[in-house]
């Protein structure tokens, strides 16, 4: 129940939180670096003051862990670059629509159950409440849903490998917080430069393509960027918490139902959200997933072996 309510708090906050970090401050891949060091950082931190235990970098596991902090920083910046060029709705509309293709991924790899009839048909409706949503989406922008439609690819692949890692390497949930933080740093420092970000962002000089406003430091974009870091370090702790605990597929609708939490928050702070017709179509798609259960472990028999009633038999 912590776990949950700690996730719920964290993800129904940090899109929102984001949002406003990118509008205050129009360089992703620069608040995304802010977070991912306050994140490796704290984890340290916490460790040395003997609060937490967090695992030390060794060879073996960077080896096993790096794939998940490039996963990791591919979802993130994509998430980022959405939320650059569209309303706070039209990414949650896309996650929502995730749970269908995930409960497929996570019957072949990692080994559970295809949704019961009434699991099917919620995630069913989840699919059909976003498809509503892009039709009435009213700012239909090809930036926006270009960069939406890469989230989803690398969230999918994003969710299924990274629970796969979470119960095949042994390691702290603080552990997983630092490795997956720090590795990733370096490769988003190559793509800081690569855009031009880095260098603007530290002269105070960053422009914003969208209307060619000029960005300077003001006391709003440095809280915006310090929230969206604080936050950063509880999405990530909670998230590997969650992940370990629950299958990919719960994992993927908890986080929908949490953006019940960020649609009435982006309501009240500004007028950046979607029309009524695309908000109904979204709240079909959070409604329906109140009614998905969890797929069970799928039982894998040895060969030789025949399952008679609730006993396991071998001939």
């Amino acid at each position: 129940a912590f776990t949950v309510g700690l996730y719920v708090v964290m993800s129904s906050s940090m899109l929102v939180i984001n949002k406003v970090a990118v509008t205050y401050m129009p360089a992703p891949a620069m608040v995304l670096y802010a977070q991912l060091a306050t994140s490796a950082m704290a984890a340290v931190a916490l460790h040395h003051l003997g609060l937490v235990e967090t695992d030390a970098l060794d060879t073996e596991k960077i080896k096993k862990f790096y794939m998940v902090a490039f996963v990791f920083l591919g979802t993130i910046f994509a998430n980022m670059k959405t939320l650059q060029y569209a309303n706070v709705e039209t990414f949650i509309v896309f996650r929502s629509s995730t749970p269908l293709l995930i409960s497929f991924l996570d019957y072949f790899f990692l080994g559970r159950e295809l949704p019961n009839s009434r699991s099917f048909l919620s995630l069913v409706f989840i699919t059909l409440g976003a498809i509503g949503y892009v039709l009435t989406d009213k700012e239909f922008a090809v930036a926006a849903y270009a960069w939406v439609c890469v989230w989803f690819i690398v969230f999918a692949i994003d969710v299924v490998y990274i629970k796969y890692i979470v119960e095949t390497v042994p390691m702290t949930s603080w552990g997983r917080v630092y490795y997956q933080n720090l590795i990733a740093l370096a490769p988003l420092t190559l793509i800081g430069i690569g855009t031009g970000e880095l260098q603007h962002v530290l002269a105070g000089s960053l422009v914003d393509p969208s209307d060619e406003k000029p960005f300077i430091w003001t006391m709003e974009s440095g809280v915006a960027l310090t929230a969206s870091c604080v936050c950063g370090i509880g999405m990530s702790y909670s998230g590997f918490r969650l992940r370990k605990e629950v299958s990919a597929t719960s994992f993927t609708v908890i986080g929908i139902l949490c953006k019940l939490g960020t649609l009435v928050v982006n309501a009240m702070i500004w007028d950046k959200h979607a029309s009524m017709a695309g908000t109904v179509c979204l709240l079909v798609c959070m409604v329906s997933g109140f009614f998905y259960q969890q797929a069970p472990t799928r039982s894998i028999l040895k060969p030789g072996t025949v399952e008679d009633g609730s006993s396991k038999v071998t001939s």
